[in-house]
Parts: C-alpha cells; structure tokens; sequence
C-alpha cells in the first residue's frame, strides 16, 4: 500500500508511475489525496470540540463548586450540542476514513526508474542470457508425452481425483519432485535462509497484509465455512511471520525460504501454452524471503536474482533473466526480474522464477518497522523470489535431457534422487 504522505507531497510523479504501470484508474490519486484532506479536517474539528467540550466541563464542575449554578447552567445551554456535533463528526470520520481506505488499497505500487515501459510481455527487457540451447532429434517429445512414456506423472489420474490441474506424480517423477525440493531448500540454507514450515492456509488479514487482497481475490481458493484462504505462495505467510512486529535493526537481513504447495485457480486459463506441466492449480515450491533495511534492498534483489541463477547452472538449464516492464509486473512489485528457461521440445521459454522487490508496499501494510540509529521509526523493505517453483523445471529437464538411453538426470541432483537415467 502506498503511503498517503508521499501521495500527497508527490502527486504527479505517482500519477507519472501508475501510467507506466498502465493503471487505468488514475482519478483514484485525487480521490484519495481529497478524501484523506476531508479525514484529516473532521478529525481536526472533532478534535477541537472534544476540547472545548472538555474544557467546558471543567469551568461548569469549577462553577458549581464555587455555587455559582446560574453561570454553570448557561455554559451548559452554549455548549449543549457539542455532543451531537461529535457524534456526527465522527460518523463522518468513520465514513471518510473507510472511503479513503478503499480507495487507497485499488492502488499498486510504483514501478522502479530502472523499470523499461510497455504493455505487455512482449515488452519485457532481456537482461541477459546464459548456456547454450539444446539441439534436440527430430522426434523429440514433449514433456507430458515423456511423463507417460516413463510413467511419471498421471494427469488423468489427477483429473479424476481432484480435477484438471492437479497432477499426480509416480514412481521416479515423485522422486525427482522430492529430490528437487530437497536440493533447493539445502541451497537455500548454504545461503544463509532460515528453513521454516508455514500453514498452507492464511486468514483475510494475512492475504491482505502481503497484497493478494483485494487485488488477487478470485485466483485464490477460499475455504469459505472458515474463511481461510488456501497460500499462491509462501512468500504469504513467511512475510507475515513480522506482521505488526517493531523488528530490531540487527535482525537484518531477516531471511527464510520455506517449501510448500502452491494453489492456484488461474482461472481463464486455457489452450496449448497450459499443457501439462505449464500451468497448474497445485504445485510444489521453494519460496525465498529478506526483510532488509530500504538502502539495502536492491543490492539484496540484485544477490536474489543471483542465487536464483546459480540454481539453474547447478542444473544445467539454459536460462534468460527478464526485467519485467510496467504492464507486465505484479500488483505490488516495485521491480521484478523473472528467470526463463528454455524448453527444447516445445521450443519456447517458460518462467520458472520471479524475483520482486516490494520496497514499503507491503510492509506498510503489514507494519513491519525498526527504529534506526536515530531513533526515528522506519518501514522496512520486503522481497521474494522463486527458488525455484518445480513444474517448469521437471518440464524442462526431462525434454531438454531426453537422450537415446532415456532422460538424464543432472550431476547435481543424482545424490538426491538416488539414479543417473529415468529409463
């Protein structure tokens, strides 16, 4: 959420970064610079009846004291409505305030100077690319041809379990999911992560907090009878692990990753590019979290970015780094850099990790603080990024890696699946 402070004292540079964000709803700005100067006005008003009714009681109880109930009684006359004032007053308040709110949370936040304009992907910056793209046999198959050649995964099995996009993984594809879970989150741990369990589920305030609400309401499944929604990631609840929290200055960096199940509904989403392994309702995840000081909160994006391309190397994927453009970011993102690797079956890139820094977005709304050097009170910046999320991943790696004995396994992830081949 965007602070109200720099949204006044800033007007048109925000409007400027909502127009490269493309944000539609610009008059929202003026709606809420005018909403917050008739809140801040009433609760002036209010506050200054408070005190002259205050004062008032103290001369009427210091009169009648003193015997004097003709004058007491003709205070109480000149300052009968004071009551019905404050009340109107503060049901004004009450109104305004929750207008205000409203209208502030439609609001994303602003995108980094270093943020290239456009509308879409198409527009994306490509940072850089690495490795070299593998040249496949004419009949090389997809990886959904090759899940039930080997027997890996079983979407139909899925299908008549839960529904489309709930895949179920056997025999060495359930191996390979674990033992891919088990090599990022050791790797995140030899980075100085904090390994951490979280709920798969969250409250509205958690969802809120981290900015899935309002703006991502209907890609969530919500348990409604209890209110709770099922996690798109566990950026959710790691992050809220500091909700209201006044964290200490040497607590940074605050770095966790956690594994968890990913739910989606990703609904409207239909057609080829979503075959398989592409787009899913559940999914499995490693997320990587830093709470860290604002003057340091690119140099951690920029080392995120890093580890997430390490990742990828380990596994010999070859791989391109995207620096998101205005109309392609995320609701809260300030800059994000998105990590593709290159499906050779299917000759495209798929997005295998987002990297985002949020700046105060979501802190604001969490109010994760510290005091400085100074004293003085300071919003912390948050980060996440995928490290990494698993399905293009086993995608790209069982068709980039389909050779004549079967699909290579990466040196890297041999000790932890326990073979060379799925054969």
């Amino acid at each position: 959420m965007l602070q109200i402070s720099y949204i006044r004292e800033n007007r048109d540079e925000v409007v400027a970064g909502l127009q490269k964000k493309n944000f539609k709803e610009l008059h929202l700005v003026d709606e809420v610079i005018a909403l917050d100067e008739s809140r801040r006005s009433l609760q002036s008003n209010s506050e200054s009846i408070a005190a002259e009714a205050n004062s008032s009681a103290k001369q009427i109880g210091e009169l009648m004291r003193q015997g004097k109930k003709e004058e007491a009684e003709a205070i109480k006359i000149a300052t009968s409505g004071h009551k019905a004032k404050l009340k109107e007053l503060n049901d004004a308040l009450v109104q305004t305030d929750t207008d205000f709110h409203n209208k502030l949370v439609q609001l994303p936040n602003l995108p980094h100077y270093s943020v290239p304009a456009g509308v879409s992907a198409d527009d994306n910056e490509v940072v850089l690319e690495h490795g070299a793209i593998p040249n496949l046999d004419t009949d090389a198959l997809p990886h959904w041809e090759l899940a039930a050649k080997y027997k890996l995964i079983d979407f139909e099995l899925g299908t008549k379990i839960a529904g489309a996009g709930f895949p179920v993984y056997t025999g060495k594809g359930a191996r390979l999911q674990r033992g891919l879970i088990n090599f990022f989150l050791d790797e995140a741990v030899k980075m100085g992560y904090s390994e951490t369990q979280v709920p798969h589920a969250v409250n509205e305030s958690s969802a809120y907090a981290t900015g899935q609400l309002p703006d991502k309401e209907g890609q969530m499944y919500h348990v409604t009878e209890d209110d709770l929604y099922l996690i798109p990631t566990a950026e959710v609840p790691l992050t809220n692990l500091y909700r209201d929290e006044i964290v200490k200055e040497e607590q940074f960096p605050i770095m966790h990753c956690a594994y968890t199940p990913c739910f989606r509904r990703e609904a409207g989403s239909y057609g080829a590019h979503v075959r398989g392994l592409n787009r899913l309702h559940q999914f499995d995840k490693v997320e990587t979290v830093q709470i860290v000081q604002p003057e340091k909160s690119y140099e951690a994006l920029e080392a995120m970015s890093s580890y997430v391309q390490s990742l990828l190397q380990k596994l010999e994927l070859p791989y391109r780094v995207l620096r998101l453009c205005g109309g392609d970011m995320s609701f809260g993102s300030a800059l994000t850099y998105d990590m593709e690797t290159y499906s050779a079956a299917q000759e495209r890139w798929l997005e295998v990790s987002s990297v985002s820094n949020f700046e105060t977005f979501q802190s604001n709304r969490l109010k994760v603080r510290y005091r400085n050097s100074d004293g003085k009170m300071i919003l912390a910046h948050t980060l996440n990024g995928s490290a990494l999320a698993l399905p293009r991943i086993v995608a790209t790696l069982l068709e980039n890696n389909q050779t004549p004995q079967g699909i290579k396994i990466p040196e890297v992830l041999r000790p932890y699946v326990g073979f060379d081949y799925i054969d």
